[in-house]
Formats: C-alpha cells, sequence, structure tokens
C-alpha cells in the first residue's frame, strides 16, 4: 500500500498481502480537522474491488497455512502484530490525530497502546480455551467442537480506528477467522499501518485485507455473499441498515451503535470527586465517544452544587491543537459534525434550557472544526437534547427528585450502552447499577476492560465485543453425536 509519508496518500488497496490498485479512479479526499487543510487522498473501492478483497479472504480461510494453525500459533502471530504497532507507535498516533483530530495522548493510550494490549489479550485468551470439548450424556457423548465462522466484514469508526477494529480483528484472527476491513472515510489512512503490520507478523497472505470507501463500499461488504459475518461500530442508523441486510442473508451480525449515556449522582455524592471524571466520562474526544455520559443526573437538593461542578469540569478542559500534550478537546471531526453539534445547541436554547457555558465557536481558534465546551441546566429529559445522541462537547444537567425518579430518567431512553452511578456508598451505587438498563454501568467511574463483555441494549446494539463472549462471536460450534 504505497503511501505518501508527507501527504498521507494511500495509492493502492491491500488485497492478498500487499497492495492492489483500485479498479477505478474515484478518490477519498481527506481533511484535518484541526486546520481545515487537505491531508491526503485513499482509492474509493468499488464493488469489484470488494470481491477481490473477499475472495482473498476465503481463499486464505482455505490455506493449510493458516487452517492448520493452531490456537498457540495464531497467538504468537498476534503477539507479534502487537509488537509491530509499538514499532508504529508515534507515526500512527500522529496519523490518527491528524486525521479525526483526537488528542494525540489519548490516541496513544487508547487506540495505540490499547489496540496492541486487545492483540495480546485474545492471544492469551485464544490458547486458554479450548477447542474442542467432550459433553456427556446418560446414552453417549458429543463432542462439541469450535472452528472459525468464516471471513469477516469489519466496518470501524473515525473516532476509534484502531482500538476498535482490534477488539473485532484480534478475536477473528484468535479463532481462525480471515477479514476485510473498510475504514471510516475520515481514517482511511491509518489502515495502512496495520495492513503492514499484519504482514511483517507473518500472517499468511489474504488472511487481513483493506478496502477503503464509503457507504456504497461498505454496502458491498456487508451484502457480499463470501463474507460470513460482519462486526460494525458506528450510528444507530447506519447499524440498522446494515442489521436489516444481514437479516435477509441469515448472516450474524454484532453491532455497537450510538448512545445517550446517563451519571446517576446519588444524593450523599462528594461532588469534588466527580469533577475529576466530567471530561474524561462525560465529554471524552469533545463527546465524540459512543459511552459519554452526556447526560448527568442530579438530585435536586444538590442541583446548583453540581452544575456548577459540571461547569468548572468543562471549563478546565484545555482546547486547542490535537498534537499538543497539553490538549484535552480537540477540534469534531468534520464541518458536517461541527455544524450538527451546532444546531442541537441552538434547539437547546429553543427548547427552553439554560445555556450556562459555551454554545459557541472559540474566539481564539480562528481555523479548525472547533466547538466550546457546552453545558445547559434546567433540562427536562423529554428535550431532544436530552433524548438524541448529539455526539458533541455538550452536557445537560437534569434534575431529579428521589433515587427512584433518578433511576426512571435514567432508563427513560432509546439507548442503553454506558452508564455510571456515583456514591459515597459503593454497595449502594450497585444496587443502583443492577436497575440501570444498559449493557454497561460503572461506580464511580467507568472504563471498560478486556475481561468484560462490552454493548448495549436498544438502540445502542447487538451482541457484545471483548471478554470471553466477544471471542464466542467469532467462533462456529459443531456437535458431533455419539463421539467416542
Amino acid at each position: 500500500m504505497a503511501t505518501d509519508a508527507a501527504l498521507g496518500t494511500v495509492e493502492d488497496l491491500w488485497i492478498g498481502g500487499g497492495p492492489r490498485p483500485a479498479s477505478g479512479s474515484a478518490r477519498l479526499e481527506l481533511i484535518n480537522p484541526a486546520t481545515e487543510e487537505a491531508l491526503g487522498t485513499a482509492p474509493e473501492a468499488s464493488a469489484a474491488d470488494v470481491d477481490a478483497a473477499v475472495a482473498a479472504a476465503n481463499a486464505a480461510l482455505r490455506d493449510p497455512a493458516w487452517r492448520e494453525l493452531t490456537a498457540a500459533d495464531r497467538a504468537a502471530l498476534l503477539r507479534k502484530l502487537a509488537d509491530g504497532l509499538d514499532q508504529r507507535a508515534e507515526e500512527m498516533a500522529t496519523l490518527i490525530t491528524r486525521q479525526n483530530g483526537m488528542p494525540v495522548k489519548m490516541v496513544r493510550w487508547g487506540n495505540v497502546g490499547g489496540a496492541a494490549f486487545s492483540y495480546r489479550w485474545f492471544a492469551d485468551l485464544a490458547e486458554a480455551t479450548p477447542v474442542e470439548e467432550l459433553r456427556p450424556s446418560p446414552r453417549s457423548q458429543t463432542l462439541v467442537t469450535n472452528g472459525p465462522v468464516g471471513a469477516v466484514g469489519i466496518i470501524a469508526p473515525w473516532n476509534g480506528p484502531q482500538i476498535l477494529v482490534a477488539w473485532k480483528l484480534g478475536p477473528a484472527l484468535a479463532a481462525g477467522c480471515t477479514a476485510v476491513l473498510k475504514p471510516a472515510p475520515e481514517t482511511s489512512l491509518d489502515a495502512r499501518l496495520l495492513a503492514e503490520a499484519v504482514a511483517e507478523a507473518g500472517f499468511p497472505p489474504g488472511v487481513f485485507n483493506v478496502v477503503t470507501g464509503g457507504r456504497e463500499t461498505g454496502t458491498a461488504l456487508v451484502e457480499h455473499p463470501g463474507i460470513a459475518k460482519v462486526a460494525f461500530t458506528g450510528s444507530t442508523a447506519a447499524g440498522r441498515d446494515i442489521a436489516a441486510r444481514c437479516g435477509a442473508a441469515l448472516k450474524p451480525v454484532s453491532l455497537e451503535l450510538g448512545g445517550k449515556s446517563a451519571a446517576l449522582l446519588l444524593d450523599d455524592v462528594d461532588t469534588a470527586a466527580f469533577g475529576k471524571h466530567v471530561t474524561r466520562l462525560c465529554a471524552p474526544n469533545s463527546g465524540q465517544v459512543c459511552y459519554s455520559c452526556t447526560r448527568i443526573l442530579a438530585p435536586r437538593s444538590r442541583y446548583d452544587e453540581v452544575v456548577e461542578t459540571v461547569v468548572e469540569g468543562m471549563r478546565s478542559a484545555r482546547m486547542g491543537d490535537p498534537l499538543s500534550e497539553e490538549t484535552s478537546f480537540g477540534p469534531l471531526v468534520s464541518a458536517r459534525q461541527r455544524g450538527r453539534v451546532e444546531d442541537y445547541i441552538a434547539l437547546g436554547k429553543g427548547e427552553g434550557a439554560d445555556l450556562v457555558l459555551g454554545g459557541g465557536r472559540p474566539a481564539d481558534l480562528d481555523r479548525g472544526w472547533f466547538v466550546e465546551p457546552t453545558v445547559f441546566r434546567d433540562v427536562d429529559n423529554s428535550m431532544r437534547v436530552a433524548r438524541e445522541e448529539i455526539f458533541g462537547p455538550v452536557l445537560v444537567v437534569i434534575p431529579y427528585d428521589t433515587e427512584a425518579d433518578g433511576i426512571a430518567i435514567a432508563n427513560d431512553s432509546d439507548y442503553g450502552l454506558g452508564g455510571a452511578v456515583f456514591t459515597a456508598d459503593p454497595a449502594r451505587g450497585l444496587a443502583a447499577a443492577r436497575r440501570i438498563e444498559s449493557g454497561t454501568v460503572g461506580i464511580n467511574g467507568y472504563e471498560p476492560v478486556l475481561e468484560a463483555p462490552f454493548g448495549g441494549i436498544k438502540a445502542s446494539g447487538l451482541g457484545r465485543e471483548l471478554g470471553p463472549e466477544g471471542f464466542a462471536a467469532y467462533r462456529e460450534p459443531k456437535s458431533i453425536y455419539g463421539a467416542p
């Protein structure tokens, strides 16, 4: 996959173990969201290109060079892949930041270091998980075997272009699957570094393929009969479309979608302790993270105190050049996304919410798609700014009366991905967390871990990533009755 290092232009797709020119001349134009300057281009894969990538993935699936590897063999390759990412860490971090505007310190910790750690974790899990199991019954015994589900189509988002690929590609490769990755158009460049690391690690040609492109490329991948499973992270609207297409083909699909998560502060909360979590939990990456707790539920008896804490937490976030180590908030990913967020801010004011912080573009940044950290108070949960995913640095603080009322408001949402409970009594927090309708909930913080499943309910998705559950999604069980 030839690349102009100065500009970031990717000339080719990656199919069958190496660079391959796209069949057409269409190109994706990438823009640096912090400068609004051209960053580079990438090929837009056609349906024919997708067909070639899927054919390569299925050929590799049948090739003894991959098919006959043991779990330990695959684990060794995954560890080499992680080593290759470590060696490319700074180049990868800078490239991702230039593409999506995520602060580089966050990229290093999550998208680069977190991705390498994930591949190593799934390598360990593959070695520790039996491939076959004998299950006795009163009259005979059954041998349950677990093979790869097949060639997997991975569609990744721009806000986690490496870590959210690792959460899919790691278990897929550990299980013996092959894969075709379609990155988000906005982050089409860093997949080149991943492809090079995969090849350098020694994976057989065709095990991992990359097709860059937009919606049409993704649709071709989802609908291709040679793709046995689809793994997608992105918007709920796109997820519904993918689910419908996979359902028509009876094709397994895992979907990690949007969210409108709630941070429920109980009446005994230590507001100073909560204040340390405001930007990291409620508005990470300028609010462009699916599990962000953008609804903050505060007891009415302490409402003003909580609002002040939230405002101070957001005001303290340093906004600016995402390549600076001091920056906490970078730009939004695109001019379109900034316009969407600004429309929601106007909508909130029109609905009667009180804007107490931000709401505009920072006066000291004359270029880049920045929006000030923004906080609304006097918000009712029926308002659109409280119900719809904004995906920007906009927080709403909603009052409640009793703990039961707070839990009811937290659950009154179309989404159910993340959430958190803050309290001086962890046991009380656990009791409240059990009652919150969400795939994940934190107590006095929020931190997804590899050992436990991650995913959502309702409009936040289908299936789970991470943990043994995430690994199982890439294995196809077979029962052989009457085994000796």
